[in-house]
């Protein structure tokens, strides 16, 4: 397969024309080469994947620093023409100011689009409160904003995932979140 030949702005308004349009499979590679395999069988967009990227490392899912996502990002965004969205965690942070310097370096590899989650990997309080939740997402908000605003945000509420089954809550923090800035839930 060719080198990808898209800007990455052609991928980012691509990746948002997807969204408006409907619903649309994006599955999930781990590597380079499954990113090209997955575009070869005529996928629209890619998401990465945290837990498979992680297990392809032999390390545990959140158990990858920074800088590694940031290489990975970089390397699947270079290995195909589609969007990709980046499963980006928690945004390698606790703190608001964290995640925005995160988001931005982020957003530099050439992603169309990046989650960010509200889990906080302490199963004792495996949620951030919704305050700092909220200002998390809107800090991440910001740094795409201010690198150009064309980069999609995804705000993931992990209720369900972390032992949390309240449909109330989860539908409360996408709420908030929508209202911080992100554009997809």
């Amino acid at each position: 397969m060719n080198e990808p030949k898209k800007s990455i702005a052609e991928r980012r308004r691509t990746f948002h024309e997807l969204h408006a349009a409907g619903c649309f499979v994006i599955p999930n590679p781990w590597d380079p080469g499954t990113a090209r395999y997955l575009q070869s069988l005529g996928f629209k967009a890619l998401a990465t994947t945290s837990s498979g990227f992680a297990w392809s490392r032999a390390r545990p899912d959140n158990g990858i620093t920074r800088d590694a996502a940031l290489a990975h990002l970089r390397d699947i965004v270079a290995a195909t023409d589609l969007p990709v969205n980046a499963d980006f965690e928690g945004g390698f942070a606790q703190d608001a100011a964290g995640v925005a310097e995160s988001v931005r370096l982020a957003v530099e590899t050439g992603v169309a689009g990046l989650s960010i989650e509200d889990s906080t990997g302490n199963p004792a309080a495996p949620l951030y409160e919704l305050p700092l939740a909220v200002e998390r997402m809107r800090a991440a908000r910001r740094a795409i904003d201010q690198a150009g605003g064309d980069t999609l945000l995804v705000g993931r509420a992990e209720c369900f995932l972390v032992g949390r089954p309240d449909l109330a809550e989860t539908i409360a923090r996408l709420k908030a979140y929508s209202d911080a800035g992100a554009d997809c839930l």
